[in-house]
């Protein structure tokens, strides 16, 4: 790990590389001294990758998402390695956008040192290789398909470095519903225009079943020939039109009825309580007593006087 010292010469000197680690011992200390760390934002992609006949054919939604904030209704997630490779990216953008950019330019300098078409399987070791160096921390999940001489190949890359070879893939958080239009659709005898038909689909069902996915769908049909890449080929969620004219003023509201009803008053009645209702319980203790009334109490008889033997009768 280097210092602080030694992280600022190197940002001095002016050397770009692809990922950065010298302020891990500043965060480290900033969470030391009490200060929380920003929270995690929630992303939404839907990326699709399936082979036909005679290639493979890649497709993309086009919104990119700050948890519930739109930040991009048009952005590129379909990437170029090579002229017969290319990968969706889901995840984070920026981890998504430095992986393809730095394996793009390492299958230059390696196709340029062989003199030969790189392998797409040359592309997928590079991309497992730096995934998993850093055990998933770069959020990256890739669908990577292309024709080499050994034909057409999808590879789904996960952000940890695991790779599934499969003949139509999947992920970001519409998977769901995009894998299962995949599952009902394909088979190997898919020509292109039923190929991009089924890519739609099932782009489409992620748009409409998760949030995070939406605006256009961008398609890339690959083939022995060269790749094509169909920018903004299908806009997936259209907006609404508004069906009448309104013609409100501001800070006002349009009345477009009044009704009025009479009343008669029938009969009316007014109640009013004699008592509080603190005076409750002793109303209800003299109630009683006035329905079962004690007997009176015999006067007691009065003491006889009496006189001192002085005479007086």
């Amino acid at each position: 790990m280097l210092s602080y010292l030694e992280a600022q010469d190197f940002q001095d000197k002016d050397i770009r590389c692809a990922f950065n680690f010298v302020n891990a011992r500043r965060n480290a200390q900033l969470l030391l001294d009490g200060y929380k760390p920003p929270l995690a934002v929630r992303t939404g992609t839907s990326i699709v990758g399936i082979i036909y006949q005679d290639g493979v054919i890649l497709g993309a939604d086009t919104r990119a998402t700050e948890g519930p904030i739109v930040s991009d209704k048009n952005c590129s997630k379909i990437h170029r390695l090579q002229d017969h490779i290319y990968c969706c990216g889901a995840g984070t953008a920026a981890d998504t956008e430095q992986m393809t950019l730095m394996t793009s330019a390492e299958l230059d300098l390696h196709g340029l040192n062989t003199g030969r078409q790189v392998p797409l399987i040359c592309a997928s070791m590079m991309l497992r290789r730096t995934l998993f160096r850093y055990q998933g921390h770069i959020s990256a999940a890739l669908v990577m398909g292309g024709v080499d001489k050994y034909g057409p190949h999808i590879n789904c890359i996960h952000p940890c470095g695991s790779i599934d070879k499969i003949p139509y893939a999947a992920m970001g958080s519409g998977t769901l519903a995009a894998m299962a239009v995949l599952e009902q659709g394909w088979n190997p005898e898919l020509g292109l225009e039923d190929g991009k038909q089924l890519v739609r689909k099932a782009i489409s069902a992620g748009v409409f079943n998760d949030l995070g996915s939406g605006s256009n769908i961008d398609l890339c049909v690959i083939t022995r020939d060269g790749a094509k890449h169909l920018r903004t080929e299908t806009i997936a969620s259209e907006r609404g039109e508004r069906m009448g004219a309104y013609s409100i003023l501001p800070n006002t509201t349009l009345v477009k009825s009044i009704s009025i009803r009479d009343l008669d008053i029938v009969g009316e009645r007014i109640y009013r309580p004699t008592y509080s209702i603190s005076q409750l319980p002793s109303i209800s203790q003299s109630e009683s007593q006035m329905e079962s009334p004690q007997p009176k109490p015999k006067p007691k008889p009065k003491p006889s006087s009496t006189y001192p033997s002085s005479g007086r009768p």
